[in-house]
């Protein structure tokens, strides 16, 4: 088609919105839209001279996307307020949890935003060179603190108010709080670990203002604790690559020397740690037999200056970049050692077990979280003419992460009442052998499903959840951590087949029963026949491959390892998934939770054995695999 000179007009007035009257110009977010009818070189004259130039729209455009809303979290997670509902109706814990939940979203929120984005530094030297090692953080850190002493989120464990279900108010009240905390759970997790290991040596008198301090709920009083073990040859293997060494001095106290290479919360006012004790001969004992378990305060003298440690360097970190993690040097640190000498392994079992649970709140938290703000975002964001919620596609996404997200949390809640009945006195042989088992399985499966999750969950956002400022990648690079701290997938992973060599046998035949009883009721009802059935066929072919694997070498089981924790996992979540469906108030939606997650291989260790993956040829293959060289 020729355009003429009036065709050429009539378009430059439709590309201008040109209409024969002029209308008032709307105001977006302050900035000026122009009007059909308007013309800029006609009204230029009339226009006030310090509004924004006409078509200033063509810079920055009309839209701006809603972001999404943190609402309350605890009003917001409806498994969470049902779980409690069935297992701990208390009123008063139901009002201190949603009191928690609105003061996280009106303030907390932003406090552990700006631990993100101020983080903690080292001042090594004073104006004057003096060595003062000084970590300064964020007032919103230090507010963190005072915060969790005043909210009771470790003297919750240890005043029992709740009896046996002590435990489930406070990780319930950690699991609201751990994605807005700035990371400060980590500082609270290895708090309540040394309050555990302390109370379990019946409270020495060396140590008993610290244990009364770390489980105040006074701000000025509130100490918070570190965990010194790893080494530089160390990490997991603490037994062969603990190198610090213990001085005995006359009054009964030791001194320190050593390098600890991964300190988290150096900022403590404790910390537990291990060390060698050297004999009168000079002697240092090898193995785990030689390690001991020590207190020491973080302490500086009248000059500001620590107190036998340096503090090297912070540590550059992928993530948790909130809280100071540091190398140290102790050089004379004064300490108290707290359970017989050459059992600091042993001493520290109790610690492991709070860290991992506290690990896995983390877990299931972040989970739970980036599904919450995904699933707001939804009803804000639109594409391709709908909104997200609309999109069946997104909309299964969104359903299968909070599948996820709703069996670690049941996972979660289950260890947490396994370890309150084991505190109050109440736990049976069985609870005992549970928590043995499902305490290393939690932590493993949840660390990896949060990755998972939450990964999926940026994605959700688009762009935007790529983008530092809008404070969603830091989910991601802080979940990320979970795998590795307190245990690797596969230290783990090696660890369930420990326990079950030291027991005999007697935590799998707990897991299979207790097992069979979550699913015994829910067998009774038709909608969740599925999901029963899946179940037991899982529970079938596990105990095939316990059955034949107690006949195989060490080897075997070792290969199988991983398959056989991701197994239990799975079996044993979708047990509660189903027993929280069978539940008079549960709602349709935690039936077909229980049967979405009853779909996939929930015993990934029968289908690989099946597959050979664990024969004595497959090390070799995997060598040749990994090391595979150009011909």
């Amino acid at each position: 088609m020729r355009l003429n000179h009036n065709t050429s007009a009539a378009w430059l007035r439709f590309l201008l919105r040109g209409q024969p009257t002029c209308r008032p110009a709307l105001q977006v977010r302050g900035v000026s839209a122009v009007q059909p009818g308007t013309s800029a070189p006609d009204e230029a004259a009339a226009r006030d001279p310090h509004a924004p130039p006409l078509f200033s729209r063509s810079r920055t455009g009309l839209f701006f996307q809603a972001q999404p809303q943190l609402k309350n979290p605890f009003l917001e997670d409806p498994l969470l307020g049902r779980y409690l509902r069935r297992h701990l109706p208390h009123q008063a814990v139901f009002s201190d949890l949603q009191a928690f939940g609105e003061r996280i979203s009106d303030e907390v929120d932003a406090w552990g935003r700006e631990c993100e984005v101020n983080p903690p530094r080292l001042v090594p030297f004073d104006p004057w060179g003096r060595r003062v090692d000084h970590i300064v953080t964020s007032p919103a850190w230090q507010r963190m603190k005072e915060l969790s002493a005043s909210e009771g989120l470790v003297a919750i464990g240890y005043e029992r108010s709740c009896g046996e279900w002590s435990r489930v108010h406070q990780m319930s009240k950690l699991f609201l709080y751990s994605p807005s905390s700035g990371l400060f759970t980590c500082p609270l997790a290895m708090t309540d670990g040394a309050a555990k290991v302390i109370q379990s040596l019946g409270v020495p008198p060396a140590v008993d203002s610290a244990y009364r301090r770390l489980t105040s709920r006074d701000p000025e009083r509130f100490w918070t604790s570190g965990q010194w073990m790893t080494e530089r040859r160390g990490g997991s293997d603490v037994a062969a690559g603990t190198e610090t060494l213990a001085e005995p001095q006359p009054d009964g106290s030791y001194r320190l020397h050593g390098f600890k290479w991964f300190t988290s919360a150096t900022d403590a006012d404790m910390t537990l740690t291990l060390g060698r004790v050297v004999g009168r001969d000079g002697s240092i004992p090898p193995g785990s037999r030689g390690l001991s378990l020590f207190y020491a305060e973080v302490r500086r003298d009248p000059q500001g200056r620590l107190e036998g440690i340096e503090v090297q360097r912070l540590k550059d970190k992928l993530g948790t970049r909130q809280m100071p993690t540091a190398e140290l040097l102790l050089d004379g640190l004064p300490a108290h050692r707290l359970a017989e000498e050459g059992r600091g392994v042993a001493s520290i079992a109790n610690m492991l077990t709070v860290t991992r649970i506290h690990n896995s709140v983390a877990a299931a938290a972040a989970m739970r979280r980036v599904v919450q703000l995904a699933r707001d975002y939804a009803t804000r964001r639109s594409a391709f003419g709908r909104r997200l919620q609309d999109h069946p596609l997104h909309l299964q996404t969104l359903a299968r992460m909070e599948v996820e997200a709703r069996a670690a949390f049941l996972l979660v809640m289950e260890v947490s009442r396994l370890l309150g009945r084991e505190e109050t006195g109440v736990a049976s042989p069985l609870d005992r052998h549970l928590l043995r088992l499902l305490t290393p399985v939690l932590k493993l499966y949840s660390a990896k499903q949060a990755v998972a999750v939450v990964s999926e969950g940026l994605e959700s956002f688009g762009g935007q959840g790529y983008m530092e400022d809008t404070g969603l990648p830091g989910l991601l690079r802080d979940a990320q951590v979970l795998s590795i701290w307190e245990g690797t997938t596969n230290v783990l992973s090696l660890d369930v087949l420990r326990c079950v060599a030291r027991s005999s046998g007697l935590v799998l035949q707990a897991y299979f029963t207790q097992t069979q009883a979550l699913l015994g009721h829910a067998s009774r009802l038709p909608p969740l026949a599925p999901a029963v059935g899946a179940l037991e066929g899982a529970l079938s072919a596990l105990g095939v491959f316990v059955e034949e694997a107690a006949a195989r070498p060490p080897s075997y089981l070792e290969l199988a390892a991983r398959d056989l924790a991701y197994s239990l996992a799975r079996i044993y979540m979708g047990a509660l998934l189903v027993d929280h469906a069978s539940w008079e108030g549960a709602s349709p939606s935690d039936t077909y939770a229980a049967l979405r997650w009853c779909e996939q291989d929930l015993c990934p260790v029968g289908a690989r054995e099946r597959g050979g993956h664990y024969d004595a040829s497959t090390p070799t293959c995997d060598a040749a695999l990994v090391y595979d060289k150009m011909d």
